[in-house]
């Protein structure tokens, strides 16, 4: 989730001498709602000291103001592993604020100014073959490690040079061992810059885009091209996977047929690696990005105070993220299987998903017209151990293999 915008935080900087705002507590009210879901995890955006956004980072050592002080992440830490909750921060270290108090640890331009990332004035590089720059970011993340965070995201790690990590968290490793490192990888070489960095996991944009453009253009063969990519990056690193995040349009706007949201889903809670859920895209949620200030305003919203308070059009698609998180939870093998495309047309794709002796099928139609896939139904009626999932609980259909149209079946 992206605190700022989820308790409705200020858009700029609280002056100085304004009282602390303590909403971080209001995310406390959401755990139970996160466990029922069937998360594990709660990746929170930005929580430190900044001027805006929260990318623009002033203090890695200090809550912003905005959102509560130090007592309020202890509070929801402490609450989150009550819950077997483990929390994930957000490391913004390729960049900062230029009002970042140690400007001498800033990278010049070939100019002899100070290096931006992607032409953002406010947003100012990091030095990193600075020896001082690899010690701070290991000590931030030992305080907020020894605090209660479990991990820590990268924010726009493939900006920063892979030997950087590689120099800074084993410092940290050694005295948090369990601590998980994904990196923000947008484009490049993935599996390598892992291993080059040596982080657990990044994100994988490739499926991403690959999920929601191939059900949009009814090109399944997108899909399988990249989940043949998605098998050489399984044997490198685990990557992040999703279908939506704090910088993307809402999967349930980016889809042009509400009907395949479901279709989406079942890709992302079925293939290798470690999915995530952008908070409110469970219920639903639209938002549309786009491309100036203030832009990232509709897709990174305010919640309101407790769960009762949501829609009730949002629900029949967090019962639906549940079934399948429970899937996944119930087949956690999951996390490293590989992909095999049994069947492939524009808009009917069949594919196994294997590991270790185990293995699901996935059977995914966007057609008009029912579809009945050559391949074998292992969740078929009467067999010991079966299980079928399809967009209607408690569904058994006779023929697994028969796929109604702008539907998907899951067999196990």
């Amino acid at each position: 989730m992206y605190p700022l915008g989820f308790t409705a935080a200020e858009k700029i900087a609280l002056p100085p001498g304004t009282p602390v705002r303590h909403r971080l507590r209001q995310l406390s009210a959401w755990l139970d709602y996160a466990v029922e879901l069937g998360c594990s995890g709660l990746l929170l955006g930005p929580v430190f000291a900044a001027g805006t956004h929260g990318y623009d980072t002033v203090d890695h050592y200090r809550i912003d103001p905005r959102l509560g002080d130090e007592a309020d992440f202890d509070a929801l830490a402490e609450a989150a592993a009550g819950r077997g909750l483990r929390i994930v921060l957000d490391g913004v270290f390729n960049h900062v604020a230029r009002s970042f108090p140690h400007p001498q640890w800033f990278r010049r331009d070939p100019a002899g100014g100070f290096a931006t990332f992607e032409g953002h004035e406010q947003l100012v590089a990091l030095d990193h073959s600075n020896p001082a720059v690899a010690d701070y970011v290991a000590s931030v993340m030992a305080y907020w490690l020894d605090r209660g965070a479990a991990g820590w995201r990268l924010d726009a790690a493939y900006a920063v040079p892979a030997s950087f990590w590689h120099k800074a968290l084993p410092k940290v490793r050694a005295a948090y061992p369990d601590a998980w490192f994904t990196g923000e990888m947008i484009h490049g070489d993935y599996a390598g810059y892992a291993a080059c960095a040596g982080l657990d996991s990044v994100t994988q944009y490739e499926l991403w885009k690959s999920i929601w453009s191939s059900l949009n253009d009814g090109n399944f063969f997108e899909l399988a091209w990249t989940l043949d990519r998605h098998n050489g990056y399984l044997s490198g690193v685990l990557p992040q996977t999703f279908a939506g995040n704090h910088d993307v349009t809402r999967l349930a706007s980016q889809l042009t047929d509400e009907r395949h949201i479901g279709h989406a889903l079942a890709v992302l809670f079925t293939v290798g690696g470690i999915p995530s859920v952008y908070y409110g895209d469970e219920q639903a949620f639209r938002g549309v990005k786009e491309h100036r200030a203030g832009g990232d305003d509709e897709i990174r919203p305010a919640f309101p105070a407790s769960p009762s308070s949501l829609s009730p059009d949002g629900w029949p698609v967090y019962r639906l993220h549940q079934r399948l998180i429970g899937f996944r939870r119930r087949h956690p093998w999951l996390v490293r299987a590989r992909t095999t495309v049994q069947h492939l047309a524009n808009r009917a794709i069949a594919y196994q998903s294997a590991w270790a002796g185990e293995s699901v099928t996935v059977l995914l139609n966007i057609g008009d017209e029912p579809f009945r896939f050559p391949v074998g139904a292992p969740g078929a009626p009467g067999v010991p151990g079966a299980e079928v999932v399809t967009p209607e609980p408690g569904a058994h259909p006779a023929d697994p293999a028969l796929v109604p149209a702008h539907s998907w079946t899951i067999l196990a």
